[in-house]
């Protein structure tokens, strides 16, 4: 499996951006997808994630009402709309993916895959 991320950036604070996570290769049909982040200095937080389904998603108090999760399975993408970004979201995400399917969880090591990661930096 391999996980692509892309529309990382630069954005003054306020702005929005949307990334996107390409998934190929043998994901199952029932796959839970994240976005975790990390800043420098810090250790990689959770930031959402989306069941097969989409109908069970999960955020990370910090992005709730501001981040939205969202999947096209057909395309086997993920992508995280963030608006209202503020100095603090800056970080390099990551796309995660969790071949059980079971859980929309916020534990890394329950995903089994990740992809490289792309760069969002917010000024002030």
């Amino acid at each position: 499996v391999q996980l692509v991320e892309s529309g990382g950036g630069l954005v003054q604070a306020g702005g929005s951006l949307r990334l996107s996570c390409a998934a190929s290769g043998r994901t199952g049909r029932s796959y839970t997808m994240g976005w975790f982040r990390q800043a420098p200095g810090k250790e990689r937080e959770f930031v959402a994630a989306i069941a097969s389904w989409f109908v069970n998603t999960n955020y990370a108090d910090s992005v709730k009402g501001r981040f939205t999760i969202s999947r096209d399975n057909g395309k086997s993408t993920v992508y995280l709309q963030m608006n209202s970004l503020r100095p603090e979201d800056t970080a390099l995400y990551y796309c995660a993916l969790d071949t059980s399917g079971r859980y929309v969880s916020r534990v890394q090591s329950t995903y089994d895959y990740w992809g490289q990661g792309t760069q969002v930096t917010v000024s002030s």
